[in-house]
């Protein structure tokens, strides 16, 4: 048996064993198991495929090689936990405004290509830096800004975000219910409360009431993170006239998710919206062989994950493995719960309570999961917003395009800044 007939042959014995896992836990799912089937036999073909060509192991040293090239969710601020309604615990960071400059981190070889895309970062942060220090001024009360990521993330989502922002201006991260570090819901575990985006706006409340209890803020969301800042205005509009001077929404939606094809066919969209809420739950109720048949078709997975996150072809493979660490880390049962609240989820009315702040409508055009056309549609509801539209760019565009979600963010800050003090001098 020649190298390449051995490989083939190993290639689909190990994608038949992932296929397995999946159609086990597809039996037991009654009716799901049929999609379920056609899922794990579509993840044999395609990790056979790869597998034909790079080895096991090969990969595995290639993801861990990934998983070491960078510094990416590595960024610590002091933490604390916020007790949501139902006592979840809620974790965040907070990042304070440096008392000095910012330092200038580790010296690379002079006239090394590792030293020369060190010094451009290292400018390009401070030429930020420099605009918030001039657009806060030394009288006004500067804004904190607080980040909320989205479904299948974390705090960490933003990594590039507070990297740029660190120092200059006071950032909030926090993980949402269930993921990253904060505890699972409780209402979920006990079975006495679904997710909804209205529970997430008011966890985010419960987020703003313990760590910024004072001061005007900047909100940014990306996909869910959007949908929460959202429900926050629909829930407590006066909360947010007081309080909220200027807000960002990437890569989200108002509503009609139900509509959005994710790229496929007409009839493989319509089924994908049939089907996906009773084959997640059927699967979040078999989670342990779920999860070994995700961690045995982890190629197959990466790849659609990059197909979904990520516009471009040549986005850089350690981000692209930053990405698909920070969705694998969420469980199949918490995916479970939080998707059928995206098919019921409409703000479009609430999004009037950001008409009078400052507005930045950031997407990829090639989003997938969130179309840029949604946040068109968002755009029209706020005339007044600045709309950024993406090219080449998916659904994790602040991952994909960091130095131009940086520039647009930090211009939002600068037009908050200076929108709250007219309002200010306007009242005294």
């Amino acid at each position: 048996m020649t190298d390449g007939t051995e490989a083939a042959a190993q290639a689909v014995e190990t994608a038949a064993e992932a296929a397995g896992n999946w159609a086990k836990a597809g039996r037991q799912a009654g009716f799901a198991g049929l999609a379920i089937g056609v899922v794990a036999a579509g993840a044999a073909a395609g990790v056979a495929i790869e597998r034909l060509t790079v080895g096991r192991g090969m990969r595995r040293r290639a993801r861990l090689a990934l998983d070491a090239s960078g510094p990416y969710g590595t960024l610590r601020g002091t933490s604390g936990v916020a007790l949501a309604e139902d006592g979840t615990e809620l974790y965040y960071e907070v990042d304070e405004v440096a008392s000095g400059p910012a330092g200038k981190g580790g010296r690379a070889a002079a006239g090394s290509r590792a030293g020369k895309e060190t010094r451009a970062a290292q400018e390009a942060r401070t030429g930020l830096h420099q605009r918030l220090t001039a657009a806060q001024g030394r009288r006004s009360p500067a804004p904190t800004v607080v980040f909320s990521h989205g479904y299948c993330l974390g705090q960490d989502s933003w990594h590039f975000q507070r990297a740029a922002l660190r120092g200059a201006v006071r950032t909030v991260h926090w993980d949402q219910r269930s993921h990253g570090r904060s505890a699972r819901g409780h209402g979920q575990i006990d079975g006495t409360e679904p997710v909804t985006i209205d529970l997430l706006g008011r966890d985010l409340k419960a987020v703003l009431d313990a760590v910024v209890p004072e001061g005007p803020i900047v909100l940014v969301g990306h996909s869910m993170g959007g949908m929460t800042v959202m429900a926050l205005a629909d829930q407590f509009p006066e909360y947010v006239a007081e309080r909220v001077v200027g807000v960002a929404l990437i890569g989200t939606s108002a509503g009609r998710l139900s509509e959005v094809g994710f790229g496929l066919p007409s009839m493989g969209s319509k089924a994908f919206h049939w089907l996906a809420p009773g084959v997640l739950k059927a699967l979040g109720r078999q989670s342990e062989i779920v999860e070994r048949g995700r961690r045995a078709t982890a190629d197959l997975f990466a790849g659609l994950i990059k197909r979904y996150s990520f516009g471009s072809e040549d986005v850089d493979p350690a981000i692209a493995r930053f990405g698909e660490r920070l969705i694998e880390a969420t469980p199949i049962d918490v995916v479970a719960e939080f998707f059928p609240a995206f098919a019921v989820h409409d703000k479009t009315e609430a999004l009037v309570a950001y008409d009078a702040v400052p507005a930045l409508v950031l997407a990829g055009e090639k989003d997938l999961i969130t179309p840029a056309e949604h946040s068109r549609t968002i755009a029209e509801v706020l005339p007044d917003a600045e709309l950024v539209c993406v090219p080449d760019a998916g659904h994790l565009v602040m991952l994909e395009r960091p130095e131009l979600v940086n520039d647009h963010l930090v211009g939002l800050v600068e037009r908050a800044s200076a929108a709250a003090r007219r309002s200010r001098t306007a009242r005294a």
